[in-house]
């Protein structure tokens, strides 16, 4: 399996019969290496509905004719735009074709802005934990430090986890080393950084100093087998 850091909070994940991917803020994401027009998935998880994370989801959902799992308003909505939906909400898991999705906590935001300025609620913010082939990933998604991040690290073996460090809208780096040692994943990698200057943070830093699991920095494009 290979997964793939492609900025903002864009993952992809490529198993042996599957493309997934994650949030995929591509246009107007100056910190994506992605072509929204061509990019392959099967199947699109989304943590919530803001702009900087739904990105291109119906676009790519409808040429891939991907199937796009969300929290439930947000899977709703997306199905109104024509799309192939899975609603879920948090604490619920659902297992796949493709794998195992379970939603946790997320103590932030979500809502859509359409290109009039109108508004959307899209329900509850999500993190998203992907079990495929044998492993656990955990995309935390954007969210600020929780207790039951400890929970949820206890209750799950968890081989990479995507935390977010950009501060202001989410975790910052001190935050971040704190929900590393209570995920207790592996490998963590830091995500929704750098993407516009309130959110610039030093990741090799924040890797460096990661004391439970390996801190690993996956610059835009890169990626790693698990």
């Amino acid at each position: 399996m290979k997964l793939s850091y492609h900025g903002q909070s864009v993952v992809l994940v490529e198993t042996s019969k599957h493309r997934i991917l994650f949030d995929p803020f591509i246009s107007g994401n100056d910190k994506c290496d992605l072509d929204a027009s061509t990019v392959k998935a099967d199947v699109i998880l989304l943590t919530h509905g803001h702009n900087d994370h739904v990105g291109d989801t119906v676009d790519i959902a409808k040429r891939n004719d991907a199937l796009v799992v969300a929290p439930n308003e947000l899977a709703n909505y997306m199905a109104t735009k024509g799309l192939r939906t899975h609603a879920m909400h948090i604490g619920g898991a659902h297992q796949f074709e493709f794998g195992k999705v379970k939603l946790t906590q997320a103590f932030h935001g979500s809502s859509y802005t359409e290109d009039d300025g109108s508004i959307i609620y899209t329900g509850m913010p999500a993190g998203i934990l992907l079990t495929v082939e044998g492993k656990t990933i955990y995309h935390v998604g954007d969210t600020g430090l929780f207790s039951d991040l400890k929970l949820i690290g206890d209750r799950n073996d968890i081989d990479v986890a995507f935390v977010p460090i950009g501060d202001n809208f989410t975790m910052g780096p001190e935050d971040a080393l704190v929900a590393a040692d209570w995920i207790q994943a592996k490998t963590v990698v830091p995500i929704h950084y750098n993407t516009f200057p309130l959110i610039e943070q030093d990741a090799g830093a924040f890797a460096d100093r990661v004391k439970t699991g390996e801190g690993k920095v996956l610059e835009i494009g890169e990626s790693m087998e698990l």
